[in-house]
């Protein structure tokens, strides 16, 4: 299954939920643009956009006369792709780059980091993995197995260790190997917790001031955490000032616009989206080709 295949088949339960509004009959009315807007702010992609969306559609469905279902999408993918913010670099591509990975538990972090690890030796970039999530239980010994299965050494401390002192490690060995990619795995926070949120804002500060390669601090969202996504990002966001986002878990929602709300909510580019369990599934983010799946363009009615 090639990349856009996955993509379409991660996005499945999103695009249902969508696609029902196409089936109009052969009639664009108002029925049909109000039937939209809700389903568009059914799939969480917030109320602002909704509305703005539905309307320019509707000037560009006027001027242009789009009246059939396949020209509608198009459309609408199109103007999807507009929401979100364009990325100035791509950290795991632009090279050398440290990453830094937050979110709250349970959000995926190290499984995406486990599968970045695993692209980055497929594609020959030498890499580290900064295992500073030295308080849950079994957190290190399970990026140990991501570290083992793609071949990647993971460096880290004892349980109970500051995990700043595992920031600085791993950049310190990274530049003195001229290690090309670092990939810090941190403790799950809860972004209501004002102390939590301080200590992980440590951790980040030390691994910003000594790193001599760009740091790019990427919180990882749960899809399907919907429009508690927007709050958490919110509340990350301005503890940590992010620089990009993962979204993963997009195969098990019905509600895949949440990407779009917090993209344009923030002004935040998303780097990958996880559409599904395998290394490839992992993806980097393209706007229009996510809208398009999303929205069904290229379907037959």
């Amino acid at each position: 299954m090639g990349l856009r295949e996955r993509l379409r088949a991660g996005l499945t339960r999103s695009r249902e939920a969508l696609s029902e509004v196409f089936y109009m009959g052969g009639e664009v009315d108002e029925g049909f643009w109000e039937d939209l807007e809700d389903r568009l702010v059914m799939g969480d992609m917030g109320a602002e956009v909704a509305m703005g969306v539905t309307d320019d559609l509707r000037e560009q469905a006027a001027r242009e006369n789009l009246t059939t279902a396949p020209r509608l999408r198009r459309a609408l993918a199109e103007r999807l792709a507009r929401e979100f913010c364009v990325p100035e670099r791509d950290p795991f591509e632009d090279l050398p780059s440290c990453v830094v990975f937050v979110g709250i538990n349970g959000a995926g972090k190290t499984t995406t980091v486990g599968k970045l690890a695993g692209v980055a030796r497929r594609e020959g970039t030498s890499c580290l993995i900064g295992g500073a999530d030295t308080f849950r239980a079994a957190a290190i010994e399970q990026l140990q197995v991501w570290g083992e299965r793609s071949g990647i050494e993971v460096v880290t401390r004892e349980r109970g260790a500051d995990p700043a002192s595992v920031c600085y490690d791993v950049i310190e060995r990274a530049e003195r190997e001229g290690t090309q990619l670092v990939l810090v795995d941190t403790a799950g926070r809860l972004h209501s917790s004002p102390e939590l949120m301080r200590e992980l804002a440590k951790v980040v500060g030390v691994t910003r001031r000594r790193s001599s390669t760009p740091v790019s601090v990427v919180l990882v969202i749960d899809a399907t955490t919907g429009q508690n996504g927007l709050a958490q990002a919110k509340e990350f966001n301005d503890a940590l000032d992010l620089d990009g986002i993962v979204v993963t878990k997009l195969d098990g929602t019905a509600k895949g616009g949440i990407a779009i709300a917090i993209s344009h909510n923030l002004s935040l580019p998303i780097y990958r989206i996880g559409v599904g369990e395998g290394i490839d599934d992992l993806q980097a983010f393209d706007a229009l080709e996510f809208s398009r799946a999303l929205v069904g363009d290229g379907e037959g009615i």
